[in-house]
């Protein structure tokens, strides 16, 4: 990444189509990590490299104020940690949409969560490298 590259989350990078969430819960794979649940599916027609949804389960963070805390918290991570997996993704010529679940019961510190955001970027990375376009 360059000085003069903006880190950035705009509206075509968010996963709201939900005819496509659909999709992913019935034909997606799923990453697991202690702290996220990664539901993707490798697609194309969208508008960026990879679209993304958080979600932070009522059942088990019940405080809005927390839920949505913790939802900025890893947006915020992601927005800062993107660009290595749309440089991966941008080499293959592979779109991929995916929804983040929080899965813990506690609020985590911010840096738990950038650790757990760089994880799931290098697991989705390593899903996508072994996997072969569809034809």
């Amino acid at each position: 990444m360059d000085k003069g590259t903006r880190l950035t989350f705009n509206k075509k990078e968010r996963l709201c189509s939900t005819k496509l969430i659909g999709e992913i819960f019935e034909r997606g794979s799923a990453i697991n990590t202690p702290i996220f649940r990664v539901v993707w599916l490798q697609t194309s027609g969208l508008p960026s490299p990879a679209q993304v949804a958080f979600a932070v389960p009522k059942k088990s963070i019940r405080p809005a104020v927390a839920r949505n805390l913790i939802r900025r918290r890893m947006r915020e991570a992601y927005r800062l940690r993107k660009q290595s997996l749309y440089d991966f993704l941008g080499e293959r010529n592979i779109q991929v949409a995916f929804i983040v679940i929080y899965r813990q019961k506690s609020i985590p510190d911010y840096k738990t969560i950038e650790n757990a955001v760089n994880e799931i970027i290098a697991k989705l990375t390593e899903k996508l490298g072994y996997r072969h376009p569809i034809c």
